[in-house]
């Protein structure tokens, strides 16, 4: 994707989910937005490639239930102006123990918000999901509003509709220097940018990119797969997290899924940033208040993508923001070992 030259309203570097609705909110609002990715689009270094992601109303937290009502309309709007279908409503079936707290607690939160959803005994369970094969004395929770997007899909469909928009999305460009100020200055490998404000949702890459500007984030950084890092992606980050949760997986299917086969080898991997609280951060550099950061979503943030774009467009433009966002606030991490302010 060809690049162009001169001052922008905004630029957003990572063209991520995250990056992608940012930029697409900004050119909405008719900012001169340019969209930047170290590497070559379509690529599957990060936690937004793939066939298909989750998408629920089913939270603990009463905020993420809220911010999915807005998320689902903008998902809608999304498949309008593209042409394309990007959502599958399938319902959603949670399963545990009858005294299970989290199950509780979500289905509380689906209560009190109002969200259409059915508790289910372990004798309707049986009876509704013959297929599956219970353990013994679980129940069910069944969030109605839970689906399917497609995720490379959506991605495709958001970076048409940004360079539709009067933005423009420059791929192979790796952030070599940021310079602060206004306005602040962008260096990549190919070009040098100005602009405005400056939006940071690099994923895995974030504290790279913040380090230079004071920061580090307390970020984890997790391989979705269960296995080693590949020692050919030279540019990722070389502290990982492994995670196992694709065995887990594969052992939930055999248990209970008879008949149908895991085959973990054919799973595609994927990469993302845990917070400690598992919260995203969502706020501005606090010595540079037109650099705004995007980061730990912590392997739920696709679904939100709609919602944290607008939020991260908000705080680039300076407007008052849409949630209350205290529960993003990168303050909240306050020991010197975990956030360097």
């Amino acid at each position: 994707m060809a690049a162009q030259k001169g001052f922008w309203d905004a630029i957003v570097i990572g063209a991520g989910i995250q990056g992608c609705f940012t930029a697409y909110h900004l050119a909405k609002h008719s900012k001169r937005v340019l969209l930047l990715e170290q590497f070559f689009l379509p690529h599957s270094r990060g936690s937004s490639h793939g066939q298909s992601r989750i998408i629920r109303k089913a939270y603990p937290e009463d905020f993420y239930t809220r911010m999915m009502d807005e998320c689902y309309q903008t998902w809608a709007q999304l498949e309008h102006e593209s042409g394309t279908r990007l959502h599958r409503q399938t319902e959603l079936l949670l399963l545990g123990l009858k005294e299970n707290p989290e199950l509780k607690t979500i289905q509380a939160t689906l209560s009190r918000q109002g969200i259409d959803h059915e508790c289910l005994s372990s004798e309707d369970l049986k009876q509704r999901f013959p297929n599956i094969q219970f353990t013994g004395g679980e129940v069910g929770l069944l969030d109605k509003t839970g689906g399917v997007l497609y995720a490379d899909k959506a991605l495709r469909a958001l970076q048409h509709l940004i360079c539709q928009l009067g933005g423009a999305v420059c791929d192979g460009e790796k952030v070599v220097e940021i310079r602060p100020g206004l306005p602040v200055t962008v260096e990549t490998t190919l070009k040098s940018y100005q602009a405005n404000s400056l939006v940071i949702t690099a994923g895995p890459w974030t504290n790279r990119i913040l380090r230079p500007l004071g920061i580090e984030l307390p970020l984890q950084i997790c391989y979705h797969h269960g296995d080693s890092v590949d020692p050919e992606e030279r540019d990722c980050p070389t502290t990982f997290s492994d995670i196992q949760d694709v065995q887990i997986l594969c052992h939930f299917v055999r248990d209970h899924l008879p008949g149908l086969r895991p085959e973990p080898d054919i799973m595609e991997r994927c990469m993302y940033t845990n917070t400690p609280d598992k919260h995203f951060i969502l706020d501005c550099h606090p010595k540079y208040d037109n650099i705004v950061i995007g980061a730990g979503f912590s392997g739920h943030g696709f679904k939100l993508a709609p919602v944290v774009g607008k939020i991260l467009c908000e705080l680039s433009m300076k407007l008052a923001p849409s949630y209350d966002l205290a529960p993003f606030r990168m303050s909240r991490f306050s020991t010197p070992s975990k956030a360097h302010l």
